[in-house]
């Protein structure tokens, strides 16, 4: 399955591709002279960057390394484009913690819009209530914020017994919202169950060009609840990289300012009006240019949007 590094290796040629790809030099452009897309949290009108960072995948795959300059560079680069959201959990290995001492060192850990998770269960296990206080408190240590902007249910994880802690925390003034996530499709009936029956925030969850579910009814339950939307994998993992695996860009996808396969994706999850937030992780600084470029200028229309699915379909892999 081609990554995202390998489609950029073949479209602009493996000496130098990520620095210096014509798609890149565009998006760097685009980034340099134009603001990121907002949008509102449903629950109190504050406004976040619809493009942020993920912490899983290659992220985490380096954070285990003791050299992380690339990370240093990957974070500071979306604060200076603009961007605030960084999304971790503890199930990431070392990103949670790596990225709190970074951006500790950076000194630019009050800027960000921390979102981090809480789940101590196996997949569908019960939850220890003390193990799961144990966690929160050791997010507070590794972040190294007297409050957490959001913290998520990890994995629908115990909702019962781990919900009631962070709503507590919320209550305290340690955490400002909270929610629940999924990337399972045996989960998503339980999430939109809490969805229904509970007071949450947020939700976190898989959305990609390619893997539309949530269109069918998380997303219009979360507008119709005031839900604020994080998504997750929208370049379903790698999956789409090998789909457009030596394909490129259609012309008319510059009728709403995406120029790489990267900002096609990304324009597309962020012109559902739900999304509140996409979290693509990454490791390397050009990717978040490219990114960030995916969250400003134009977005496509429902017929546009309905034209790139056509395409989409038509490639390998539907």
């Amino acid at each position: 399955m081609k990554t995202r590094r390998e489609w950029l290796s073949m479209t602009a040629g493996a000496a130098g591709a990520l620095t210096f790809a014509p798609q890149l030099v565009r998006a760097q452009a685009a980034v340099a002279t134009t603001r990121l897309i907002t949008r509102a949290i449903p629950s109190t009108g504050e406004k976040l960057p619809i493009i942020g960072l993920g912490s899983s995948a290659t992220f985490a795959q380096v954070a285990r390394n003791e050299d992380h300059a690339a990370l240093q560079s990957v974070m500071s680069k979306m604060v200076e484009l603009g961007g605030t959201v960084f999304d971790t959990a503890p199930s990431y290995g070392a990103s949670e913690d790596v990225a709190g001492k970074i951006a500790q060192e950076l000194g630019i850990a009050k800027k960000l819009f921390w979102a981090t998770k809480l789940n101590v269960a196996s997949r569908g296990g019960p939850a220890e209530a003390s193990a799961a206080r144990k966690q929160l408190e050791s997010s507070f240590t590794r972040i190294g914020k007297p409050v957490i902007d959001l913290i998520q249910v990890h994995n629908m994880g115990d909702v019962q017994t781990q919900l009631p802690i962070l709503r507590q925390a919320k209550q305290q003034g340690r955490v400002r919202y909270i929610g629940v996530t999924t990337t399972f499709e045996e989960q998503y009936a339980e999430m939109i169950q809490t969805m229904r029956t509970e007071k949450i925030d947020f939700i976190g969850t898989n959305y990609a060009i390619d893997d539309r579910f949530a269109e069918q009814t998380i997303l219009p339950l979360a507008q119709e609840r005031g839900i604020a939307v994080l998504v997750y994998a929208p370049f379903g993992r790698t999956r789409l990289w090998s789909r457009v695996a030596g394909q490129q860009v259609p012309d008319w996808a510059r009728e709403f300012d995406a120029t790489t396969w990267a900002q096609f994706f990304l324009k597309y999850v962020a012109s559902h009006p739900a999304v509140t937030c996409i979290t693509p992780a990454t490791s390397r600084p050009a990717n978040v240019i490219d990114n960030m470029a995916g969250g400003m200028g134009r977005l496509p229309d429902a017929d546009m949007r309905k034209k790139m699915v056509e395409l989409i379909n038509r490639l390998p892999g539907a």
